[in-house]
This record gives C-alpha cells, structure tokens and sequence, in this order.
C-alpha cells in the first residue's frame, strides 16, 4: 500500500507517517520505482502497535524502546496493552460511575458542605463530577427541575432521599432473591415506586423516561456496576421491571 492509502486506512495524515519514517519509528519495507514508499502488511502491523501505544499515552521515543525490544513477541505487545486498557477502564468507569450517581441523585446544587456531601454519597461526589454531569444534562428540563426543588434541601432532606432510594433497591432485590418474575405484577410495583421516588424527589419521571432509565442500567456499565454492588444481576432485573412497568402504563 502507498502511504496516503495507509494513511486513510489508519486515520492518521501522511504528515504523520512521514515524521514516523524520518524519526525510525516506522520506516516502509519497500519502494516503488518512482521511489515512493510501500508498506507491507509487517508495516501496517507495526502501525497498528504505535497507534495503541500512543493512545495510552505512551511518548513516541517510548514506543520505540516497546516495540525495538527483541524479547518481546507480539503476544507481548498485545496483553500488555489489553492490561493497560484494563486499568484504563477501570478508572474510567469508577469516575463516570460517579457522575451517573450524582444525575441519579440529582444532588448537583445543593446546599450541603462538601463535607456533608461526602458524609451522605461516599467517594460519589466531586466537584469535578458534577461539573461534567451538568456539561451533559445541564440543558434538559430534568436538570432544571432538580435544581429548583434540590436547592433548599437539607441535609435532613437529602438523608431522606437517600434512605428512599435504598429502600426501593432492598425491594428490587428481595423480590429477586425470592424468585419473583422480574415482569410480574409485583416487580412492576417496585419498580412504579422507583418511578415516584424520582418523580416526587427530583423531577417529572413520565412512564417512557423511566423507561430510558431503566434501559441505561444494563447498557451504561456505570449504572450496571451500581446495581451489582447491591446485589449480583439486579441491574438486569430492574431493568426489565422498569421497563415492564412502563409498558404496562402505555409508555
């Protein structure tokens, strides 16, 4: 392949691969007879490894070092990444679990302490947090809805809110511990008092909110991890109540 067709293959400008050639990084295999470059498919291997590397970070010199170590196989090079992109997740996700916490809560605004905060919602609360799930809700009319009814709240008022909330996910899960359907009758009722524990708290939850909610649990591993902590697949089972729920209401 020529380089301005590796170049749209891998996303990157020729300028780029240019600089890649000039620096060693990754020099073509061949030649053309006009003396343009050729890349072969070790080229566009070794392509895709710089590529990894720099997304996680990695300066180019140091990708260098990685991929010019003779001990190391591409095996190597794969599980190392699969680690790292591990761990990137797993910090990804424990900030952005957060943030699905606080626009759960809708504690964005309130008039609590930042002690208080942390006493009330744990390590599920900073500012850095909320500044980002207000970047993303910030124009809803949900998010206008909480703020007016959350900003006289106490502390009293928010211990409450989240005793409500607990309470509903304890019914979740002893209904599904004991066996029952999670698209039956009583599991449905649950999941309608989770709909008026937000309604009644937060903001206007209509049966096809909730819905949109309820499919967020499973499809947004932050919600999903949520749900987990308190109880092994209840992120699904209340998926489906709530989405069952809102069926049964016309949503």
């Amino acid at each position: 392949m020529n380089v301005g067709e590796v170049a749209a293959l891998a996303g990157v400008t020729v300028r780029t691969l240019h600089h890649y050639d000039r620096i060693g990084l990754l020099s073509p295999s061949g030649r053309t007879a006009a003396g343009y470059r050729s890349y072969s498919a070790t080229d566009l291997d070794r392509l895709h490894q710089v590529l990894l590397y720099r997304e996680l970070g990695f300066p180019l010199d140091e990708v260098a070092t990685l991929l010019d170590d003779p001990s190391a196989d591409p095996a190597v090079h794969l599980r190392r990444q699969h680690r790292l992109l591990r761990d990137r997740l797993k910090r990804t996700a424990a900030m952005v679990a957060a943030v699905e916490k606080e626009m759960e809560a809708r504690q964005m605004g309130i008039s609590l302490t930042p002690e208080e905060r942390f006493e009330l919602f744990g390590d599920g609360f900073s500012e850095e947090y909320e500044r980002e799930a207000e970047e993303r809700w910030g124009d809803t009319e949900a998010w206008a809805q909480s703020q007016r009814r959350t900003a006289a709240y106490t502390k009293q008022d928010w211990v409450r809110t989240k005793e409500e909330g607990e309470a509903v996910e304890r019914r979740f899960a002893e209904a599904m511990r004991s066996g029952v359907p999670a698209d039956s009758e009583q599991a449905m009722d649950v999941a309608e008092e989770h709909r008026q524990q937000i309604r009644r708290n937060f903001y206007d939850c209509p049966p096809e909110m909730h819905a949109g909610l309820g499919r967020m649990y499973v499809e947004d591993e932050r919600f999903t991890a949520h749900y987990e902590r308190v109880a092994p697949g209840l992120a699904q089972y209340v998926s489906t109540a709530v989405q069952a729920n809102a069926a049964r209401r016309g949503a």
